[in-house]
């Protein structure tokens, strides 16, 4: 990366949309690399990963789901179509293959949790029960939910009261029941950050987390900033949540066995989230830079919140009951 924010990486990859080098700045790194481009009719973002973390499998799932929920209507950006005429490239680059999708800019800004009143809040949860009604039907190539859990006992063989608590989480989720009205293909991180708001519409993006889930779940994960470190909504901003349901509820089903499971699924949520971050932690060396062990640090002290809320919730949950439910 340059002082100007580009990267020869970023230039390779673009230069499948037909850009020239320098044109691609970085925005942010998380699931994927995010470069931002200027484009006569607007911004465009340029998202790509390693084949070493993701294979194009995933990416081709997301960027198929995206295109069919923006052509349905759906209030999602759309993915952008390379000089090949297909939605994902993979780029031979200096680092390795990389897996690569363009889409457009959103319509309007992000909000800040600060700044949510109860309106936005309503049609926050309303935009996602359209998304959700939108999406049932698109599940091909999407992973299914909570898989990490499984990887809990290999990688934290050291920590019995977290295995403990994963293992109670998996059992409470086996023998929650999988029909169309609860069950389909979510966004997997509908929080603020991930939303643009044009006036009173809000535009979804980064689909990175797209999966098959509980919809109870993906209200879960949305509404992380309006609860507090036990998973329980903040009291503060209960108001906002009651809102944010009542949008939802106006769109499509939510019964109140949904709205209980809330918190179990913070838990299994945390509880995947660590094993995600323990997996992306590296060991440090010496001569890492400022910015990797200030990121490190961050990292290592979410991941200890993550367990937290996840051996809490767990703690809490009485044993389940009757066998699985067939799907």
């Amino acid at each position: 990366m340059t002082a100007a924010w580009e990267s020869p990486v970023a230039d390779q990859v673009a230069a499948a949309w037909g850009c020239s080098p320098g044109t691609a700045k970085w925005w942010r790194s998380s699931a994927s690399h995010v470069f931002v481009l200027p484009d006569p009719s607007g911004k465009r973002y340029l998202r790509f990963v390693p084949d070493s973390s993701r294979g194009a499998g995933p990416m081709a799932a997301v960027s198929t789901l995206m295109d069919r929920l923006a052509a349905g209507g759906a209030a999602v950006v759309r993915p952008v179509p390379a000089q090949t005429g297909t939605l994902i490239v993979t780029v031979p680059t200096t680092l390795g293959p990389m897996h690569a999708m363009m889409v457009d800019a959103a319509p309007g800004d992000e909000l800040d949790v600060d700044d949510l009143t109860e309106d936005r809040a309503r049609a926050w949860g309303r935009t996602l029960a359209s998304m959700h009604d939108a999406a049932a039907g698109l599940e091909t190539g999407l992973p299914v939910a909570f898989a990490e859990l499984t990887g809990v006992p290999r990688w934290f063989a050291d920590d019995p009261l977290l295995v403990k608590a994963a293992a109670r989480l998996s059992d409470r989720l086996a023998v929650l029941p999988r029909d169309r009205a609860r069950f389909g293909v979510v966004h997997g991180d509908f929080e603020l950050d991930n939303l643009a708001w044009d006036a009173d519409r809000a535009t979804a993006f980064d689909f990175d987390e797209a999966a098959v889930s509980w919809y109870a779940a993906d209200i879960a994960y949305a509404l992380r900033d309006l609860t507090g470190p036990d998973g329980e909504p903040d009291a503060a901003r209960r108001g906002l949540v009651q809102a944010f349901v009542a949008g939802y509820r106006s769109v499509r089903p939510l019964d109140d066995a949904d709205l209980t499971n809330l918190r179990l699924f913070a838990g299994a949520h945390a509880a995947c989230s660590l094993v995600r971050i323990t997996h992306a932690l590296s060991t440090p060396n010496h001569d890492d830079p400022a910015w990797r062990a200030e990121l490190r640090t961050r990292l290592t002290a979410m991941a200890h919140s993550h367990r937290e809320l996840a051996v809490a919730v767990a703690q809490t949950l009485t044993a389940p009951v009757g066998p699985p439910p067939s799907e």
